[in-house]
């Protein structure tokens, strides 16, 4: 009876989205309108992904990892706090997604397609998190690419196309690298006297790393960092992200820099936790504070001359992933907490800023700061879920994102002085970052309403999204409650033993 409980915990947030999506290719009379009560379906994947997550939160941190389907399927705390992210940022984003199509006044078998995808996104998501095995995490993930191309070609509008082809490539040579990187782990674990069965294991490979090649484990790590990086959109593969994100919907925008950016880290760190054995930790701490600096300053120079709104969500995106970057580079328990802390809040709070962003280009018709001006006085609640996503991503309390930065600067001047030199130079880019996304909302939230117009009400269904992921990433800054236990094991997991 447990183990079938199991089964089914582990199987439905696979098996859920895509039988949905399934359901909606096979749909001969879709409802008329795009927001109808059909469209309200697609929320049943995300929260079977969040149940089941909140499930496996129980039970995982006291009886240890779940297993499934000859141990292809694994939750360990690691994966079950990822679940609890993609559910969570996928909820809001597919709440916000029936009125968002019905804006874009799409016809009933572009709405289908479009909820086919995002379903079996999150199918994609979900394995990537749940995969035992690291040739299964790295077709997850590829699988992830392929999907999100075409949402973000959704429109079918030129620029829309030359983003999804831009998209693709990079992400394809990434993913690449990152095969490469998995055949040479593949090679070492044989050579090793691995059994073929278990070498691309990953509990096997981290309990068995010690007796890897050094100087094999070292070159396909550092394939796998600068291939699982293009997804994560760290620098030098960091070229498509703004966009893709600037022409995907703004709900599948959401979801790429919410969450998925997240799973390919999340899948990085898999990695990282068997180079750190068979190396020591020296090496991926480098490669990590090297390419999260670098992606620092790039995010930082981007944003002071930024002129879009949602390019600048998106370079804000580089600018998070860098410093999740960061605190795995550090690797302390504390820094190990404020990564995991900050993956949760920094996808609640760009969900809710780049939904409220598509609203706004709803609303004025374009993305262009300059053309943006007087949004609190026109639209009084969308331009403060707006200010209020913008305070959160800056860092500021009582967000979550504030306790995770406020641990990883305690973290990283405790770690020695490398460490600190290091977040010392990651701070005055921070700095830089927070002065410039600061003056560009401003710009768009003050000021007096275009032509004296009456203010424009969001209405309930477009704006209970948007409260509820301010709600929660407020809650998950002031204390992590029954999530306590779960986030310790998580830590444990990624080096913060």
């Amino acid at each position: 009876m447990t183990h079938a409980l199991t089964t089914a915990l582990l199987t439905a947030p696979v098996a859920g989205p895509l039988l949905a999506s399934a359901a909606y290719a096979a749909r001969r009379r879709p409802a008329r309108a795009a927001g109808g009560p059909a469209a309200w379906l697609g929320l049943l994947s995300p929260l079977t992904i969040l149940l089941c997550g909140a499930a496996l939160a129980v039970t995982v941190p006291a009886h240890g990892a779940a297993t499934a389907y000859g141990r292809m399927l694994r939750a360990d705390a690691l994966s079950v706090w990822m679940l609890l992210a993609i559910g969570a940022v996928a909820t809001l984003a597919c709440a916000a997604s029936p009125g968002y199509l019905a804006r874009e006044d799409a016809d009933p078998p572009t709405v289908r397609r479009y909820h086919v995808l995002v379903h079996a996104f999150l199918a994609a998501m979900s394995a990537a998190v749940l995969a035992a095995n690291l040739g299964v995490l790295w077709t997850a993930i590829e699988a992830t690419t392929i999907l999100t191309a075409f949402l973000v070609g959704h429109r079918r509008t030129r620029a829309c196309v030359e983003a999804a082809w831009k998209y693709v490539v990079i992400c394809s040579a990434g993913i690449a690298l990152a095969f490469l990187g998995t055949v040479l782990l593949y090679y070492a674990a044989r050579q090793a006297g691995i059994s073929e069965a278990s070498a691309l294991d990953w509990p096997a490979l981290a309990a068995r790393a010690d007796r890897l090649d050094p100087a094999v484990v070292r070159l396909g790590t550092g394939l796998v960092v600068l291939g699982f990086g293009a997804k994560a959109g760290l620098a030098p593969l960091h070229a498509w992200l703004p966009d893709a994100y600037g022409q995907a919907p703004a709900p599948v925008a959401a979801l790429m820099s919410g969450v998925l950016s997240s799973v390919a880290f999340t899948g990085l760190l898999r990695y990282k936790v068997i180079a750190d054995a068979a190396l020591g930790s020296g090496y991926t701490r480098v490669l990590l504070a090297g390419l999260a600096l670098l992606t620092l300053a790039l995010a930082a120079a981007l944003l002071l001359g930024q002129r879009d709104h949602q390019r600048m969500l998106a370079y804000s995106s580089m600018e998070h992933m860098a410093l999740i970057a960061l605190g795995a580079a550090v690797g302390t328990p504390l820094a190990a907490v404020a990564v995991l802390l900050h993956i949760l809040g920094h996808g609640l709070a760009k969900t809710v800023a780049f939904c409220a962003s598509g609203h706004i280009v709803r609303l004025r018709g374009t993305s262009r700061i300059g053309r943006v001006r007087g949004l609190l006085a026109e639209a009084p609640a969308l331009g403060t879920a707006f200010a209020l996503a913008v305070i959160a991503l800056l860092g500021l309390p009582p967000f979550a994102l504030f306790a995770a930065e406020l641990g990883l600067a305690r973290a990283g001047f405790a770690a020695g002085p490398y460490c600190a030199a290091a977040l010392a130079a990651a701070l005055a880019l921070v700095l830089t970052s927070f002065a410039a996304l600061g003056i560009r909302t401003a710009r768009m939230l003050l000021g007096p309403p275009p032509g004296g117009r009456p203010p424009v009400r969001l209405g309930a269904v477009a704006g209970l999204p948007l409260a509820a992921g301010l709600l929660g990433c407020a809650a998950l800054g002031t204390a992590t409650g029954p999530l306590t236990r779960l986030l310790t094991a998580a830590a444990a997991i990624i080096g913060g033993h």
